[in-house]
């Protein structure tokens, strides 16, 4: 496999991780978005290829034994998302950089598989407190989704810690898209040194 740079952005639910991403992908058109590959059937408008690629969990479990995932998961049984190493090809082949917006289990692992040639970001609220209140805002939850996000977040958190090279603390979005920025142009810049940010550096 041809050899590009990566970036992976991971985050508790409501943490503002897509919001990130989508700044980023706006920002820097050499980026790609990485399009996961999904055993659950599309939803309303969704088109394989442009939200997820559609397969059956028959399928999955066929290319899961051919080695065809960079990284997967079962979340519920035959409910499978995972990200190919065809799209991966795909990407670099174009001469892009790649941007992965995954939970925090899905960047751990993508961590592990790209190694140097990624930049993995954990995104943080500046606190629970900050993060519960985010999350009652957004008027979509029942209070027992609000009190099992939170409870995911948290172990999400601690599974987290120290696994990832940079955690971007998430208060002020404007200081926060800076900041992204530049640990962005840190990792793409040729001249910069590989350590110049230092392992699970904190901005």
């Amino acid at each position: 496999m041809m050899k590009g740079k990566v970036f992976i952005f991971s985050a508790p639910s409501g943490a503002g991780k897509s919001t990130v991403v989508n700044y980023l992908l706006g920002l820097y058109p050499e980026f790609e978005f990485s399009i996961s590959a999904t055993s659950r059937s599309p939803r309303g408008t969704e088109q394989d290829g442009v939200e997820y690629y559609f397969i059956s969990a028959g399928r999955f479990r066929e290319l899961i034994a051919e080695d065809a995932f960079v990284e997967y998961e079962e979340v519920y049984e035959d409910r499978f998302y995972g990200t190919l190493k065809s799209e991966v090809e795909r990407i670099w082949a174009a001469g892009h950089v790649i941007i992965f917006d995954v939970d925090v289990k899905g960047g751990v692992s993508l961590k592990k598989y790209f190694g140097d040639s990624a930049r993995s970001v954990l995104i943080v609220p500046p606190s629970m407190e900050v993060l519960e209140t985010r999350l009652r805002n957004r008027g979509t939850d029942s209070e027992e989704a609000i009190v099992e996000r939170l409870a995911k977040a948290q172990w999400e958190l601690d599974f987290a810690a120290g696994k990832f090279d940079v955690e971007l603390v998430n208060d002020r979005l404007e200081d926060t898209f800076a900041k992204a920025e530049a640990i962005v142009n840190e990792f793409l810049s040729p001249e910069a040194p590989e350590e110049a940010l230092d392992e699970r550096s904190s901005v």
